[in-house]
């Protein structure tokens, strides 16, 4: 084989292989604390700003809140910003036996045995990449972040916010976020499914945010975010991917 019939060869395998490759997980970062370093560094270097309450933050996870945000709860974590899982880590979590049950190597320096997200972070290194997939890491208010916990979203029929300016909603173990954040949460659930097969939403879930993802389109931050993330995990969103495509903005 001469070598221009090789340089086609190869040429032609690319595509199959990008398109292989482009619906996994994360497969290189395998550090929480990593990840939420090279987020900040990285992604979020020229747009510090909040998920839900647009609230503006610098490197030393300083942050300004927006004039009428309040908070009856965790107000000590108002004050700085935070990277919040989208999807709850024991939403997927809890999928790892490790998580569920312990393992023999659980055991802390007192000789009791442990289990839960410190177990599967131990032990288990599919966790781990799934806990620091760059894509569902997005940086919230402190207080907002404590509060939401592992709650799932809803659309709630209260009206009053919990947090005055910022229009979150928390009742009954149910979050409804901000209008402004619904689409980006609801393209980073269906990624986290399609990417890990362990992972599947209810039924309900997946109603609401296939919902929230045709009501409220992507954004060109949205995009870029994306696009840098692929560049620094090596794999692709595939759904937000498609949604930027069709925007006209990759």
């Amino acid at each position: 084989m001469n070598i221009r019939t090789l340089s086609i060869a190869i040429a032609a395998l690319l595509p199959l292989t990008t398109f292989a490759q482009s619906g996994e997980g994360n497969t290189t970062i395998k550090s929480f604390n990593k990840a939420k370093k090279t987020l900040e560094r990285k992604v979020y270097y020229d747009h510090r700003v909040t998920l839900y309450c647009n609230a503006e933050f610098d490197s030393k996870k300083n942050i300004k809140l927006s004039r009428g945000f309040t908070t009856d709860k965790h107000v000590k974590r108002a004050k700085r910003v935070e990277w919040e899982h989208v999807v709850p880590a024991e939403n997927f979590g809890r999928t790892f036996s490790e998580w569920r049950d312990g393992h023999p190597s659980c055991v802390n320096n007192k000789g009791k045995s442990f289990k839960g997200r410190k177990c599967a972070e131990k032990v288990n290194h599919d966790y781990r990449l799934m806990q620091s997939d760059l894509y569902n890491l997005y940086p919230a208010v402190g207080a907002v972040n404590a509060t939401r916990a592992n709650y799932n979203f809803a659309m709630l029929p209260s009206s009053r916010s919990s947090f005055g300016s910022c229009e979150v909603k928390v009742h009954d173990r149910k979050v409804e976020p901000t209008i402004g954040s619904r689409g980006r949460i609801a393209r980073t659930y269906l990624y986290m499914e399609q990417a890990y097969p362990r992972y599947k939403m209810s039924k309900q879930q997946r109603q609401l945010m296939t919902a929230w993802d045709k009501q409220f389109p992507v954004s060109k931050w949205e995009c870029k975010r994306a696009e840098r993330i692929e560049k620094i995990q090596m794999n692709r969103n595939n759904i937000v991917y498609s949604r930027c495509e069709a925007m006209g903005y990759n």
